[in-house]
């Protein structure tokens, strides 16, 4: 039985896309599902905090960010745990967002650069539901690798913890796009590393923002480098293979 939710969805897609591009959005969507989906059971996935202290991967409410490059490895190592992720209503947006529903992620519609006050909005309601939430922190079109100041807002407004995390592969396949998106070869090793958690002061004025979102920019810079010069070193004892996630 199709939802009310679902058919203004549908009504929603129809009217932005046209039928060459529902077409695409559906062959990508799946393509994008399957590849993934066998790949992703053959990766050795291990996980690395800064603080010990804070060792849950998935935690209810939070505020995660990441880096777009890894997009895919992080889409299957978190999937079915609810997390809500704010996705465009762009071309790219639309699929990648499909995807992404498909390994039991939530999406909340908006962007940086369209509908940004929608989406904050959505993503701070999700917040006060107590769930997970996570920002592709440079998309959703760069400039790669430079933060966008989400997280520090709805942390300030909400007084919910945020921290950072990267995906590191050893053997991955890197799109000439302008994140560099790295699609994980078979049996690749996949390092996850979490930053320390970062809270921003409901009192925070704009110099106390820009210095949380210096913090936070430094803090994905860190843990993207932690986990690139490591990566190789998943299955030992000092990096040991985890099959399950656990969740707060």
């Amino acid at each position: 039985m199709i939802t009310a939710t679902e058919q203004t969805s549908g009504q929603q897609t129809r009217s932005r896309f046209t039928l060459k591009q529902r077409i695409l959005l559906s062959l990508i969507t799946w393509a994008g599902f399957l590849i993934l989906r066998a790949v992703g059971p053959t990766l050795r996935f291990a996980i690395s905090w800064e603080d010990p202290s804070d060792s849950i991967p998935v935690k209810r409410p939070h505020i995660y960010s990441f880096w777009h490059s890894c997009l895919l490895p992080a889409m299957f190592v978190f999937r079915d745990f609810g997390i809500r992720v704010m996705s465009s209503d762009s071309f790219d947006g639309e699929y990648t967002g499909r995807i992404m529903m498909k390994f039991g992620f939530v999406k909340v519609r908006g962007s940086s650069t369209r509908g940004a006050i929608r989406g904050l909005i959505g993503m701070r309601k999700a917040l006060e539901d107590e769930k997970t939430i996570a920002f592709t922190i440079d998309g959703p079109k760069g400039p790669r690798y430079v933060a966008k100041p989400g997280p520090v807002l709805l942390s300030r407004a909400t007084g919910v913890p945020m921290s950072v995390f990267h995906v590191a592969l050893d053997q991955a396949w890197v799109l000439n796009t302008w994140d560099k998106l790295l699609i994980p070869k078979p049996f690749s090793r996949a390092l996850v590393r979490f930053s320390r958690e970062m809270l921003v002061p409901a009192e925070a004025d704009e110099a106390q923002r820009e210095a949380s979102l210096s913090e936070m920019q430094a803090a994905l810079d860190r843990v993207r480098e932690f986990a690139e010069a490591r990566v190789k070193r998943v299955g030992s004892s000092e990096f040991p293979v985890v099959k399950v996630l656990p969740e707060l």
